[in-house]
């Protein structure tokens, strides 16, 4: 379908939304990225944090809370870094330019970071394949069909790059919402390993910009150069210290996310849309007509994710509000009634 032609190449563009759809009704649900729609609440900041360069011992402790959140070794295995998108192509340069493969159909941007890095970038389908890389990267779980490759696969794979001087890079943005026993946060220390961790998708402040690299220590010393002082800005600081010391919220949250995926899977199914994987904050949708669903949807001002390489498939986030439930309800039954409707005049 030519409507497709100008679609984000990632969520959360509404600019974008409001061009492709100028018709639909505003403002727009947007269920096209894989951000937690409950934020972690909103605080006021202190003055500092604003009026002045964030302190080396506020860096510290936002570094502490992160290894003991995401179970690393020690402080002494995180960077902080504003946004693991920033990470991607300085991570990737940890590798002599040589093969870098990606494990997917995944997020596209790890290949554009990795060629960036100079190096010859091919995706994978077979996780076997991995093995010839000289920079392997795996998302896991992955987005967007939130496919799992357990530890010791992982691990396995670490030790066979380690071994000729590869690296082995596995990002975990939706790790929070994942099996946790499959992540390679605590196992860091081996060598030949970076874990990215994401802040702003769980804690749904994405405009933070906050992201962390888990590596040995070496590693994480030489990424730290690459920043200098003061990478992450005072606000990021206290809101990436203050949420991840939150282990009361992040459970509860968890949970809720779980209902809420499960109440996403009975909407869709209702209308005879299949999910095929995904994780608690997003859900991915195999169908034929994923493109009119995405068309239709879009109409009504209801934005899910679409990708160009892959026709028959979408990435629906999670609603924020009733209000949002029931304009997605709205929209598949019209989708739904529409297609009745063709199928109806096709039998006579």
């Amino acid at each position: 379908m030519r409507l497709l032609e100008g679609a984000v190449d990632h969520g959360g563009s509404l600019g974008r939304a409001r061009a492709l759809f100028p018709n639909a009704l505003l403002p727009f649900v947007d269920l096209s990225t894989g951000i937690n729609p409950h934020s972690y609440p909103l605080f006021d900041l202190p003055a500092t944090s604003l009026a002045r360069l964030p302190e080396a011992a506020r860096g510290r402790e936002l570094t502490e809370i992160a290894a003991s959140t995401y179970s690393a070794p020690s402080p002494v295995n995180v960077v902080a870094a504003p946004g693991t998108q920033i990470l991607l192509p300085r991570v990737a340069s940890l590798v002599r330019p040589g093969k870098a493969l990606v494990l997917g159909p995944t997020y596209a941007e790890h290949a554009r970071a990795a060629a960036i890095a100079g190096h010859e970038v091919t995706e994978v389908r077979d996780f076997a394949a991995l093995a010839e890389a000289d920079l392997a990267i795996v998302v896991n779980p992955n987005n967007p069909d939130g496919r799992v490759i357990e530890r010791d696969r992982l691990l396995a794979l670490a030790a066979g790059l380690r071994a000729k001087g590869g690296r082995l890079v596995v990002d975990e943005a939706f790790m929070d919402v994942g099996p946790r026993q499959h992540s390679l946060a605590g196992d860091v220390d081996r060598g030949g390993i970076v874990v990215l961790r994401s802040f702003g998708k769980f804690f749904g402040l994405a405009g933070v910009r906050l992201g962390f690299a888990l590596s040995n220590a070496a590693t994480v010393e030489f990424l730290e150069t690459q920043f200098g002082p003061w990478a992450v800005a005072g606000p990021a600081l206290e809101y990436g210290i203050r949420a991840l010391a939150d282990i009361g919220w992040q459970d509860a949250m968890r949970a809720s996310l779980t209902e809420a995926a499960a109440r996403l899977d009975g909407l869709f199914g209702r209308f005879g849309v299949p999910v095929a994987g995904g994780t608690t904050l997003f859900r991915y949708l195999q169908l034929p007509d994923a493109a009119g669903l995405f068309s239709a949807l879009g109409e009504r001002g209801v934005l899910l994710r679409h990708f160009p390489d892959r026709p028959h498939a979408l990435r629906a986030g999670l609603p924020g509000c009733q209000e949002e439930w029931q304009r997605l309800e709205s929209a598949l039954a019209g989708w739904a009634a529409r297609r009745e409707d063709r199928s109806k005049g096709c039998e006579q």
